[in-house]
């Protein structure tokens, strides 16, 4: 298939103008900017996962009010972690001389899950709204939850990080496979094997012409793709589309804290690494404080999500001065490539690269 052929396919399955997909970077974004990406004809996301049930509501009404073309909901499906009390012990020991800074007891913080996966009372609030695309991190949900999902006509897309991924995906539901490349910024979507094994994960490019070599299902490119010349990249190894987020950080629909918009604009944003301080899962951000004193991989962080609760209150602490030392400054590796302009302009300069 040419990768003309394959981008109409993409654009006709999603309902799109544009075979690009903003991604959904929960913390980071609301309704506002995924409205703004979908009315500039390309794919708007909202990162589900984060929200309360009420919060999730308001932001479907408000999402549904801003825009009547397709969006995408993102979901996580990790398993539930099993509590560790040795564990969470070691992490909070690890975390105490921070606290002492700034006067915090960490005893005081109760631990707690953070986020949680699809669930049959999740697709319960959302079906109503009939979300045309719905996508999946780490992996894909229950056979019967994935195929209610596909009765109310969504089309579901997942990430891979490995080739063994990819073909799990296609064989198991998934209508487009999200090639999230290294260089994503975010958490790496990967659920086969170990949390703390990327060994088996390879960069943007290997990973796409790959998974081009082995589906039959259309192929998404994410990873280090920040401007319309990463974009014709993807078009000329034959990706169907792309899925970008990192470039939309710096756009005023996102709401990106100050302490990540600064860390964004200076010779800082030029360093990232996997790290999994801040949530227990490996994902790539900037390197800041955290991660230079503790090495970006601990194994005494508690398992995913539950390495952020113990965290949460010396990040507010630190922002509360400008500070962004214990704050997760999630970016690609062409962080640099951010600019400060609409969602709506940064999406067309960056459909550009399909032409």
């Amino acid at each position: 298939m040419s990768a003309q052929t394959a981008q109409t396919a993409l654009n006709r399955l999603l309902g799109v103008e544009h075979a690009l997909i903003q991604a959904p970077m929960a913390g980071h974004q609301g309704h506002a900017l995924a409205a703004a990406v979908s009315n500039a004809g390309a794919l708007g996301s909202l990162p589900s996962a984060t929200f309360s049930p009420q919060a999730l509501a308001a932001e479907l009404q408000a999402l549904r009010a801003q825009t009547e073309r397709p969006f995408n909901l993102n979901f996580f499906c990790h398993p539930t972690p099993q509590a560790d009390a040795a564990r969470e012990q070691r992490w909070r020991q690890r975390l105490s001389p921070y606290a002492d800074e700034f006067g915090i007891d960490l005893g005081a913080v109760a631990a707690g899950p953070g986020r949680a996966p699809f669930s049959a009372a999740l697709a319960d609030l959302v079906e109503p709204f009939r979300p045309p695309v719905v996508s999946f991190h780490f992996g894909l949900p229950e056979p019967a939850l994935l195929q209610r999902v596909k009765a109310w006509g969504a089309v579901v897309l997942s990430s891979a990080t490995t080739l063994d991924e990819g073909l799990w995906l296609q064989a198991h539901g998934a209508d487009a496979v999200i090639a999230q490349g290294l260089e994503a910024g975010g958490h790496r979507g990967h659920f086969l094997g170990g949390d703390l094994d990327v060994a088996a994960q390879s960069g943007t490019l290997t990973l796409v012409a790959g998974l081009l070599r082995v589906l039959h299902v259309p192929v998404i490119a994410a990873g280090g793709i920040a401007d319309a010349r990463a974009v014709a990249a993807m078009r000329a190894l034959g990706a169907a589309g792309v899925q970008i987020g990192t470039a939309y950080l710096l756009c005023p629909e996102a709401q990106t804290s100050a302490v990540h918009r600064a860390a964004l604009k200076s010779p800082q944003s030029q360093r990232t690494a996997l790290t999994n301080l801040f949530t227990g899962r490996p994902a790539r951000g900037i390197v800041n404080r955290l991660m230079h004193e503790q090495g970006p991989m601990q194994p005494d962080a508690p398992a995913f999500p539950l390495a952020g609760a113990a965290l949460a209150p010396l990040r507010a602490a630190a922002e509360a001065v400008g500070r962004s030392d214990f704050s997760p400054l999630w970016a690609g590796a062409d962080a640099g490539g951010c600019r400060e302009i609409g969602a709506a302009e940064l999406t067309r300069a960056l459909a550009a690269g399909w032409v």
